[in-house]
């Protein structure tokens, strides 16, 4: 057990692989175990998780820096931008930068058929191209190794122009604030740094974007008022972004909406300073170069292997081990990833 901003986590030491998925707090296990209880006694209704639907959405706004009427409930980051793809018209140019994580590519690669053509280009060339393109799609920090993208630069580089730009803020949201409202698009998924289950996801339209849109998950959520759109014709969907709602997974929308409520009280200048100073004394240690990320590669012959040996969570991206600082992580998990990789 340890304790982190004020909130207790189960997690072990050690855990350094909140970029694949995070720890949530005792706080969210206890909602999920009652709402399981619940089920199990079968004194669930459908109505009792309007309330995290809610609350997940307008914590989503806050974090996301994006008006809550903008905000949709997805299953994941891939299938809230689908809509999107298939708005776009026959022959669309889409940039991402190489090594893009394939939920921000693929959506728009699997229409080739219409001849959309999705190029990659290295990250720092993004902003400087992004005009010549129909939308540019790009994680705000980089799965594989924690590169961020120059949001200002590419803000400089679209604004005025008609190309669409989209922001998957997955690794970002939960440890770091950055200006994202000016974007198209923002998505996040809830399982990594919002500390939430898998199976729902979160993501914001513009007012510019919206009306392109077709709503391919209509249902009753969308509505609006599920309990007044459960039969029937004709089609009734709200007037905001909740008619892109997909009808929620219960279980996990309680346990994102947890998260995301505690998530969105915290101070998160001070979450950063926190993760990217572990993050920061590791480079150090380790004679990597500076970063600016919560995401530490380290491209080191069998780094995975003597940090798993010394019972470090970590993963394998690209080739190198990597490493990711979170708000629960202590100045211990930074020694026993130094001690290990000094061996």
């Amino acid at each position: 057990m340890r304790e982190a901003f004020g909130a207790t986590f189960i997690g072990p030491e050690g855990y350094l692989n909140t970029a694949s998925y995070g720890l949530p707090p005792t706080a969210t296990v206890d909602a999920l175990e009652r709402v399981h209880r619940r089920w199990a006694a079968g004194t669930a209704v459908g109505s009792d998780f309007d309330a995290d639907i809610a609350t997940g959405r307008a914590a989503f706004a806050d974090l996301a820096g994006v008006p809550v009427s903008s905000v949709t409930m997805g299953a994941s980051v891939a299938a809230l931008l689908g809509p999107v793809a298939s708005a776009l018209p026959d022959g669309a140019r889409v940039l991402v930068p190489e090594g893009e994580f394939t939920s921000v590519s693929f959506p728009f690669a699997a229409h080739h058929g219409r001849d959309v053509t999705v190029t990659e280009a290295p990250l720092h060339r993004l902003p400087e191209a992004a005009s010549e393109y129909d939308v540019v799609a790009v994680s705000t920090v980089q799965s594989a190794d924690g590169a961020r993208v120059d949001l200002t630069a590419l803000r400089a580089a679209t604004e005025g122009s008609d190309t669409i730009v989209i922001l998957d803020a997955t690794q970002q949201l939960g440890w770091l604030q950055l200006d994202l409202g000016w974007a198209d698009v923002v998505v996040s998924s809830s399982y990594k740094w919002l500390l939430g289950p898998t199976g729902i996801a979160w993501g914001a339209y513009s007012d510019h974007l919206v009306d392109r849109l077709v709503p391919h998950h209509a249902n009753r959520y969308a509505g609006g008022a599920p309990w007044d759109t459960t039969y029937g014709l004709p089609l009734r969907l709200t007037d905001d972004a909740r008619r892109f709602d997909i009808s929620p997974a219960w279980f996990p929308v309680v346990g994102s909406a947890a998260s995301l409520a505690w998530i969105s009280t915290l101070d998160i200048a001070e979450v950063t300073a926190h993760c990217r100073g572990l993050a920061d004394r590791a480079r150090t240690a380790l004679g990597l170069p500076p970063g600016d990320s919560a995401i530490v590669s380290i491209p080191t012959e069998h780094a995975a292997a003597r940090l798993q040996e010394a019972g470090v969570r970590a993963s394998v991206r690209q080739g190198a081990a990597r490493i990711a600082f979170a708000l629960y992580n202590t100045e211990d998990d930074l020694d026993r990833v130094v001690r290990a990789l000094h061996a």
